[in-house]
């Protein structure tokens, strides 16, 4: 028979039979040969282990197995035993995993900023109570509690930071002090800003109007920072200062015509302005202040602190016009008037005369290494001059080798003082 079931038709079949010859079909296996079966004799075989271990290798010339050493740092398992590894008679024992490693010792642990210095704590709470109200049609007014913010540019790593005062936290008051951190140009020819300003007390636009400050000065600054860095490295400090003082007049003008279009008193819609200035060339150590207002510019040197914030000067001169008085009697001794102390009422043909302004403040010094100057706002100006122990502490802190990270930075601006809860900002450099 063929494959398709017909009759065999000659020799095209006598293959089968020389290949079988006159065998019988044995038929099925008696075996179990099902698919669980086959899985459990190919999963027997697989997993049979002999019955029997070979005995270690005795031949003395084999080499020696060297047994593995356990991973240093995980925790051992129970049971589980490791012969020492040989190793140079001079290194030393691993310690145990579960030991613990011995403290650092005093000196090399830093030392953690203290909550408070002075006669005794602060009134308020160390950490905020109560946020500012905010406008949901006008979110971009929020003002954060605390801004940190650092650099480094040649010889000089900056830190910077504006954080809410203790009261100012407690009555759900935004933060008056308002911090800018920029950089105008590339590579050495870069120019560094940093500005700060601080609204007038008790007024409800004050936090917007020391943000506009900023703006109107970094956008000045930003617009002419090739001059600027340009008679920085030249020493040109004439130019520096006039010019200086023309762009600080100018964007304080332009904020008392903002106070006039929103109808505010531009008194009430007034902030302090200081600034620093830094080259990112390192060949150019030159460090400048400018503004308007009071604060403090101090400098850490050989470890002691020197206050070098320009003093206001008092005007001397002769009359001019349109400043000051004239004489009240002639060379001769002649009176020319009589002060009977009756005060003269307005006229009203002629403007009232605006309050005195704030004196424009500049002061451009060469910075030496190992040199940490500090720029601030009153709310830090005014403890470091009236608590000894707070500047003890900053002395202490920053004396160290290097500049302190922004965490650290931050820990040792925020050091309270009894009876100074005002905003406080601040700018440091320190100089390689």
């Amino acid at each position: 028979m063929n494959q398709q079931g017909g009759k065999p038709t000659g020799h095209e079949d006598d293959w089968w039979g020389q290949l079988y010859g006159d065998a019988e079909d044995a038929g099925p296996s008696a075996a179990p040969d099902s698919l669980d079966d086959r899985y459990a004799s190919a999963a027997g075989a697989v997993n049979r282990r002999p019955d029997t271990v070979p005995a270690p290798r005795s031949d003395p010339d084999a080499p020696e197995r060297e047994v593995p050493a356990f991973p240093a740092g995980l925790p051992r398992p129970p049971g589980f035993t490791v012969e020492p590894a040989t190793g140079p008679a001079d290194a030393p024992a691993p310690a145990p995993a579960d030991e613990e490693p011995p403290p650092p010792s005093a000196e090399d642990r830093p030392a953690r900023a203290p909550d408070y210095v002075g006669a005794g704590p602060p009134t308020y709470d160390p950490e905020p109570t109560a946020l500012p109200p905010a406008d949901p049609d006008d979110l971009g007014d929020l003002v954060a509690d605390t801004v940190l913010d650092g650099a480094r540019y040649g010889t000089a790593t900056l830190r910077a930071v504006s954080l809410r005062g203790d009261s100012a936290r407690y009555r759900g008051e935004p933060r008056r002090d308002s911090l800018l951190t920029a950089r105008f140009g590339t590579g050495e020819h870069a120019l560094l800003l940093v500005a700060m300003a601080t609204g007038a007390r008790a007024t409800p636009g004050a936090h917007r109007a020391a943000a506009e400050a900023c703006r109107w000065i970094g956008r000045a600054v930003g617009r002419s920072h090739e001059r600027l860095a340009a008679d920085m490295r030249a020493g040109r400090r004439g130019d520096l200062k006039s010019g200086l003082h023309r762009l600080t007049g100018r964007s304080l003008g332009r904020l008392r015509a903002s106070a006039v279009e929103q109808g505010v008193d531009p008194e009430e819609y007034a902030a302090v302005l200081r600034c620093l200035l830094l080259p990112a060339d390192p060949e150019c150590r030159t460090r400048v202040f400018f503004g308007a207002g009071a604060g403090g510019l101090f400098r850490l040197r050989d470890g002691e602190w020197q206050d070098i914030e320009p003093r206001v000067t008092d005007v001397a001169g002769e009359p001019v016009v349109g400043f000051g008085s004239p004489p009240a009697e002639t060379p001769e001794g002649d009176r020319l008037t009589m002060d009977l102390g009756i005060p003269t009422p307005p006229s009203p043909y002629e403007p009232a005369p605006e309050p005195p302004r704030e004196p424009f403040r500049f002061r451009a010094s060469v910075a030496r290494p190992g040199d940490t100057l500090l720029l601030c706002t009153s709310g830090l100006a005014d403890p470091l001059r009236g608590e000894p122990e707070l500047a003890a502490h900053l002395r202490r802190r920053w004396s160290r080798s290097g500049p302190p990270g922004l965490a650290d930075f931050l820990a040792d601006t925020q050091v309270r003082v009894k009876g100074y809860a005002d905003d406080r900002t601040a700018a440091a450099v320190w100089e390689a």
